[in-house]
């Protein structure tokens, strides 16, 4: 597979199949990502790969905190306080998208709650993955993060898998680290489903838009 045509085919897949993923396959994905870039070689990334029992539990456990009406924090600010602009509108965009590919109503608040609930879940995905930081690293290591990331969702693209990186994973940060036993000098950054694509389910169906080239770059000569 082209580094093109990964870019391309890559999109945030929120239904899976009930197949396992093989852990070489895991272990492939993340040895290939240990390559990613980071400034002066930190390499800032920590992984936890969660499946079977362990999966179920934890994501139980944070869908009952959502449905429960306790409000999840990130351990660091993530979204702007205030939407506004063309953000403001990419994001409503997008979220229309989705629910209208669901058929989904805005009156309709069960239904909307169930799907969001589904995030805390991964959507049902065979693996979840948890991504852990140093909390005294900064801004730089975060950038390094997401380059780490992005190298993960390409990986998984050629090893005929499909992900959804999500902020909702890090929503229940004290859950999680009880769960798995990691210690508060260490932040959870995100999360991410991963596993075979459900390519029947009509919520993969659609693809988000992306701004042209021309639209967020400018030329100097």
């Amino acid at each position: 597979m082209q580094v093109e045509e990964a870019l391309k085919q890559r999109k945030s897949t929120r239904a899976f199949l009930q197949q396992e993923v093989e852990k070489e396959k895991i272990i492939k994905i993340l040895d290939a990502a240990r390559h990613a870039p980071s400034g002066t070689n930190t390499q800032p990334w920590q992984v936890a790969v969660v499946t079977g029992e362990k999966r179920r539990r934890l994501g139980d456990l944070m869908e009952t905190a959502f449905r429960n009406g306790q409000k999840g924090a990130m351990e660091f600010q993530y979204y702007p306080e205030i939407w506004d602009g063309v953000y403001k509108e990419r994001r409503r965009a997008c979220g229309l998208q989705m629910y209208s590919t669901l058929n989904i109503s805005r009156e309709d608040k069960q239904r909307q709650q169930d799907q969001w609930a589904a995030n805390y879940r991964a959507f049902d995905a065979p693996v979840m993955l948890f991504f852990f930081i140093d909390s005294v690293l900064e801004t730089g290591s975060y950038l390094d993060y997401g380059m780490f990331l992005q190298s993960i969702m390409l990986m998984a693209e050629e090893q005929g898998l499909a992900t959804c990186p999500q902020a909702a994973l890090g929503e229940y940060p004290e859950i999680v680290k009880r769960e798995l036993g990691y210690s508060e000098d260490k932040k959870l950054v995100v999360g991410m489903a991963m596993g075979y694509e459900n390519k029947d389910h009509i919520v993969n169906s659609y693809r988000t838009p992306r701004e042209e080239v021309e639209q967020f770059t400018r030329f100097f000569e």
